[in-house]
């Protein structure tokens, strides 16, 4: 009676340790934001649908026909699909590992027994030998009884982690969509350089030809033909060196959409580009929702929340019910007696038994132990829930950071363009002055082809401030969490 007694207080200080155990949750993350960026307000209004396929915006039906084969074929996607379907049936096995368990087992066997030498008046009376046979059928189910909760939250957990590599999947499929329009816009870039530095490789050639003329004919010094002639080989490197980034470009965007194998001559490339989007609108708190790391964070951060309780639920006693039933079927050698005039005559005779049957039985387990173990491992995952939170607010802080630069950064760019735009309209005045001053024979060609190199000087300026321009509104919808199916995701998964 008196170790009865001792057990029921043993169990009563293990439970009242984990209920202290268990009184301990993780901290909720600071995610105070500003409630406006520090950068100047947008003009266009972009809805969320919108964002989802950002790219529309642009107008490049060329960029729109690349977005679509990548979203089909881009052997990223391919891998993306692959990896969610791999955590889709991660999550089930998980789940269905909660549930009741049972083997469903069979046997058979079957002996035939003869006996050796004898003869004598006993084997006569007693046969020996004969057949045995033994079939049988059992279902045991193993079912842990969830009074605690621990396996609720399990389910929980594989749904937490699920939802977190489908985010993080989804911010793959982002990255790729604005991989694809960043690098189309600097293959039309690349174009645009290369034009230019053919034009500025005829200009420096025809340079040259003057100046190799007027030194030959002693009017001009051998010096200016020396120095043209760098001006012109540097013109060359430069023809030479476009000529190579625009077929690296060409081949990664084939790649990134999924059309590797096919030459670059597929992709025909048109030397200009559209003008950027104007400055969207933007509010801080909407990248809680709309970034896919944001969200990836947050799941990763829950998961760990509900693995720190599940730590601590593995101090509380564990119940487990064992039904079992079956069913058996027996063959075995037996002896038929008779009553004859003689007596009585013995006989081989089957014994044939059909049974079934049925059990109930129940484990508890209360861990004693094992407790300081546990503990010590409930505080680590605490630590690691702590971990989860401060990612998740760096994650937060990141996209906020990355968010409010990449507007700034875009304002900054349509005020260059401005500027820009400016000087590359003087340039042409002034080269177009020029061009009237040759032909009225005021000015030699020198004078002519000066003032042209100076104005495509200012345009190619233009050009790459325009393509810097696009690529920052490709980083700027990225950051502002577009490129994914967001209005479809977020019906299948908890908001933050």
């Amino acid at each position: 009676m008196k170790s009865g007694r001792a057990a029921a207080l043993l169990l009563a200080g293990a439970a009242a340790l984990a209920l202290s155990a268990c009184a301990s949750g993780a901290r909720k993350p600071d995610l105070t934001l500003p409630a406006t960026y520090e950068a100047p307000a947008g003009t266009a209004q972009v809805t969320g649908s919108a964002l989802d396929k950002w790219w529309l915006i642009f107008g490049d039906e060329q960029l729109n026909t690349l977005e679509e084969q990548a979203i089909l074929a881009s052997p990223d996607v391919k891998a993306q699909i692959a990896r969610l379907r791999e955590a889709a049936a991660t999550r089930n096995s998980q789940i269905w590992q909660t549930f009741p368990t049972g083997d469903l087992t069979g046997g058979a066997g079957y002996t035939n027994t003869s006996g050796i030498g004898g003869g004598g008046a006993a084997d006569r009376l007693f046969p020996v030998g004969g057949v045995s046979q033994d079939d049988h059928l059992d279902f045991k189910v193993t079912w842990e009884m969830d009074f605690f909760g621990a396996l609720a939250d399990a389910r929980r957990v594989a749904k937490a982690d699920y939802a977190a590599s489908q985010f993080d999947i989804e911010s793959a499929h982002a990255s790729l969509v604005a991989n694809v329009a960043d690098s189309y816009f600097q293959a039309r870039g690349l174009a645009i350089q290369l034009n230019d530095a053919n034009e500025t490789l005829r200009i420096e050639t025809e340079l040259l030809r003057i100046a190799t003329i007027k030194a030959e004919r002693q009017i001009g010094p051998q010096s200016d033909a020396d120095r043209l002639a760098g001006d012109q080989a540097q013109a060359r490197s430069q023809v030479a060196s476009l000529q190579a980034q625009q077929h690296a470009a060409q081949r990664l965007l084939l790649i990134l959409v999924g059309r590797g194998p096919e030459p670059v001559e597929n992709l025909p490339l048109t030397a200009d580009v559209p003008d950027p989007p104007p400055l969207p609108e933007a509010v801080p708190g909407e990248l809680l929702t709309r970034r896919p790391d944001v969200r990836e964070a947050d799941e990763k951060m829950r998961s760990a929340a509900l693995k720190s309780k599940l730590t601590k639920e593995e101090l509380f006693p564990n119940l487990t019910l064992q039904p079992a039933l079956g069913i058996a079927h027996q063959v075995a050698p037996g002896v038929g007696v008779a009553e004859t005039v003689l007596g009585l005559l013995f006989t081989p005779q089957e014994q044939t038994t059909n049974t079934k049957y049925w059990s109930l039985g129940a484990n508890l387990d209360q861990p004693i132990l094992d407790i300081p173990r546990l503990l010590q491992d409930a505080k680590a995952q605490t630590a690691r829930t702590e971990q989860a939170v401060i990612a998740y607010e760096k994650a937060v802080q990141d996209a906020y950071g990355d968010a409010e630069n990449a507007l700034v950064a875009l304002s900054a760019d349509e005020t260059r363009i401005k500027i820009l735009e400016d000087g590359e309209k003087r340039a042409r005045r002034a080269y177009d002055a020029e061009q009237i001053r040759y032909k009225a024979g005021i000015d030699d060609v020198t004078a002519l082809l000066s003032a042209e190199q100076t104005w495509r000087t200012d345009r190619t300026d233009l050009t790459a401030e325009r393509v810097q321009a696009l690529r920052r509104a490709v980083q700027t919808y990225k950051a502002l969490g577009g490129g994914w199916d967001y209005e479809t995701t977020k019906t299948a998964t908890r908001s933050p």
